[in-house]
């Protein structure tokens, strides 16, 4: 029994002096291996983001790259509050390591003659200016029709109808006796002139003069080529002086009726080449030039009639074919369209396809020709080329333009939020009037993460113009996220709500939203935001501002993980919606289909890009 305390007296002993030696050689390796140490954590290392948090759920802070334990999304890297950015709140410097996870692109930004390409819609139709109508010069009846039904295709000298008239043959009869007494009289002259306003043609004259019998039975014969698109008599009728009989078509010569919004009419000039496609002739494209704008704007669908003449000398185009067509510009400064291939050249100011190297007269009509310049072209530069802007370098707010520009800033990468005043879209960008020069960087990809880590950081965004703004209406709904898994599952369910809203359709509407909510569940922001939507007993209620919101917020996840999508979608902007605020919509197709005007404005919007 004496030897139990004693053994564990000594144990314990023993193990008090061997913590007292650990703590101490540890401490001595650690000051003689000061400032020696290379293994760093996350957040202390350098060229390393100090955190990485969720764009949408900005409370979400961890040392490293992952998921939102929320929504899912990808997270973003946090640039340090003091990372430098002085009294520029718009400036956000990042480090190498964080620009290449955030997978950062630039673009320069560059002058030069954009192209662009003006879309438009329409159906061709007969020239008005190629169709004759034949009418009754003499009381008659029709014997015999040898054009019996509509459609027909005549050539000139065919043979219409066989007609008795008493008239007509007296007039032959003075023409005959005319004729056998003094060939060339006066009298003689005035029968064959009498006989010739009647519409008969020359050699049906003279074969009555060779004949020297007056027929009872006479031929009316085609004076144009053409089809027979009317036909108003039958065998038997009685037609007076004056009666339409037929009208008749050359369709050699066809007209392109087209539309065209307001916003494209800067870039349309008279005398310009449309190229286009019908359903009819796949994988081929016909072409036509502007003859005609409209002096006026029509009050029901907000476009512009266009008019295009188009050679048809084939027949394969058919008046009411439905055409797609395309207008490519070349744009200088202040929307002057730049075509330095008409440089010295002259057109003719009613049909546009007459164009020559010099003044002179119109081949078809004879008017004197006019100098391209005259008709809005300019074809020598008199300044320096637009400056452009990539569409993906620009956040789109409805009246503000924004882009993140890249600056120099000590040791690490810094952008600097900038807002633009844009001018015309292009094709894959827009030239921009102020607030860019030429060889500056522009973001072309990433831009929406940068404007994410400025607004967790509470610094001026896309969202917000600068800190002293006007604070957003309260009385809107706050703005809705949704996370990466429901915004995959809702979007076919959301597309058709947009298309339910572009036909005005309540109840498609609604069957639509029942749609969404059976992925979102009856909990949480967004299907509350939902059963109020269901609530509405209007289609505004619908659009403003909850379909606008549910709009952005898909978008925002879109941007955020296009390779997350494998459909693909359009992003339009109607910049009158929402009381002129502006607002996006997704859809199918660059056809445009506007769900917040409807059929008011079918048409109103612009593509802004595709996604993903």
């Amino acid at each position: 029994m004496p030897r139990k305390p004693i053994f564990i007296g000594a144990l314990l002993v023993a193990l008090v002096a061997g913590l007292l030696f650990g703590r101490f050689t540890a401490s001595s390796s650690s000051e003689s291996h000061e400032g020696h140490s290379h293994e760093l954590t996350p957040s202390t290392a350098p060229d390393q983001p100090a955190f990485w948090t969720c764009s949408m759920h900005p409370q979400i802070q961890q040392p490293g790259p992952g998921q939102c334990p929320i929504c899912g999304m990808d997270l973003i890297p946090l640039a340090n509050n003091d990372s430098g950015a002085g009294d520029n709140p718009r400036l956000l410097a990042m480090s190498k390591s964080a620009v290449a996870l955030a997978e950062i692109q630039t673009t320069k930004v560059e002058r030069r003659f954009p192209e662009t390409s003006v879309r438009l819609v329409g159906k061709l139709d007969y020239d008005e200016t190629r169709m004759r109508s034949l009418t009754a010069r003499f009381p008659a009846r029709i014997d015999r029709l040898f054009v019996n039904y509509t459609g027909v295709t005549v050539t000139t000298g065919d043979h219409l109808a066989l007609v008795y008239s008493p008239e007509l043959l007296t007039a032959q009869r003075e023409l005959l006796t005319s004729h056998a007494s003094n060939p060339d009289g006066p009298i003689t002259k005035i029968a064959r002139e009498k006989l010739r306003l009647w519409d008969l043609l020359p050699e049906q004259i003279d074969q009555i003069i060779a004949s020297g019998i007056a027929a009872e039975g006479f031929e009316l014969r085609s004076p144009i080529g053409g089809i027979v698109v009317m036909k108003n008599v039958k065998e038997g009728d009685y037609v007076k002086t004056g009666d339409p009989l037929f009208r008749i078509a050359d369709l050699t010569k066809l007209w392109l009726h087209l539309q065209a919004f307001e916003s494209d009419l800067a870039k349309l000039r008279y005398g310009q080449a449309v190229e286009f496609t019908v359903d009819a002739w796949p994988g081929e494209t016909f072409t036509g030039r502007i003859a005609f704008i409209a002096p006026d704007v029509d009050a029901r669908t907000r476009t512009v009639p266009i008019r295009v003449n188009v050679s048809n000398t084939d027949h394969r185009l058919k008046p009411g074919m439905f055409v797609r067509g395309t207008v490519r510009v070349r744009l200088a400064q202040n929307n002057q369209i730049y075509a330095p291939e008409l440089k010295g050249k002259w057109i003719s100011p009613m049909h546009p396809e007459v164009i020559k190297n010099g003044p002179g007269s119109c081949d078809v009509c004879g008017m004197d020709l006019v100098p391209a310049e005259t008709l809005g072209y300019l074809s020598t530069p008199t300044g320096d080329a637009p400056l452009i802007v990539p569409a993906s370098a620009v956040l789109l707010t409805g009246k503000r333009a924004v882009v993140y520009v890249k600056v120099p800033h000590s040791d690490k990468t810094a952008f600097e939020g900038r807002e633009v005043i844009l001018g015309a879209k292009i094709d894959g960008g827009y030239i921009v009037a102020s607030g860019l020069k030429v060889g500056e960087e522009v973001v072309t990809h990433g831009a929406f993460k940068i404007d994410s880590s400025l607004q967790i950081l509470a610094k001026p965004s896309m969202m917000s113009a600068s800190t002293d703004e006007p604070v957003a209406d309260e009385s809107r709904p706050a703005v809705i996220a949704i996370n990466l898994e429901i915004s995959r599952a809702i979007l076919p369910a959301y597309l058709d709500l947009q298309t339910a809203l572009t036909q005005d359709d309540l109840k498609a509407a609604q069957a639509a939203i029942k749609a969404i909510m059976a992925e979102t569940g009856h909990k949480g922001a967004l299907p509350d935001r939902l059963h109020t939507m269901l609530d509405a007993d209007n289609l505004e209620a619908l659009r403003y501002p909850h379909f606008v919101q549910l709009s952005e917020a898909l978008i925002a996840t879109i941007k955020t993980h296009p390779q997350k999508f494998d459909r693909v979608v359009v992003r339009m902007n109607c910049p009158m919606a929402d009381d002129d605020r502006g607002a996006d919509w997704l859809q199918t197709g660059e056809d445009v289909r506007n769900p917040y005007f409807g059929e008011s404005m079918y048409r109103c919007g612009d593509v802004v890009e595709t996604l993903p």
